[in-house]
């Protein structure tokens, strides 16, 4: 249902229906199943799709993708189906989909869920070399303090704190209230 009152500001537009268009480009949304984001034959044509569909020409399309998979260490996949790949793999094409639409907010839905401790490890470093604004969901603790030098506890659907990830992960208290510990 719709707010029946105060505003939302996102990428420094008031979020109203004259700039919903906008505000969606700036978003890039990546799924903590990459299986719900790709669906195509080839991971190129996962990672072209997005643009294909802004209307950009051939050699913008091109362009886009190859930095996309380049950004995510994914250009030797290109040409590979996405279902064969491993889950690791077929995470950071998925984020490469969202990056080739060069949004500069991304949302990731618990990025972590189903990463063996090497995957993990590249995925921290790979989120350290984004220039984008990040927005993580996890309740992965040692996730958060080595990618993000702030968080958010959110309980009951309310902000409960909001500091620096170290200050906020050494509050034992506060993490096994929110169910965290």
């Amino acid at each position: 249902h719709r707010p029946t009152h105060g505003s939302v500001r996102v990428a420094g537009m008031e979020v109203s229906e004259k700039t919903i268009g906008r505000v969606r480009a700036e978003v890039g949304l990546v799924f903590q199943d990459p299986d719900d984001q790709l669906f195509s034959p080839t991971v190129w044509e996962d990672v072209a799709f997005g643009p294909i569909h802004m209307g950009l020409d051939a050699a913008a399309v091109h362009d886009r993708v190859e930095a996309a998979l380049a950004a995510v260490g994914a250009l030797e996949l290109a040409s590979r189906p996405p279902m064969r790949l491993s889950i690791g793999q077929r995470k950071r094409v998925a984020l490469a989909t969202v990056l080739s639409m060069e949004p500069s907010i991304l949302v990731f839905d618990e990025p972590s869920a189903g990463l063996e401790p090497r995957g993990r490890r590249e995925l921290i470093e790979l989120l350290n070399t984004l220039s984008q604004t990040l927005i993580v969901s996890t309740h992965d603790l040692e996730l958060a303090r080595a990618a993000f030098s702030r968080s958010i506890v959110m309980g009951g659907g309310r902000i409960v704190a909001d500091a620096p990830t170290g200050e906020l992960l050494n509050d034992h208290a506060l993490l096994l209230q929110h169910g965290l510990a």
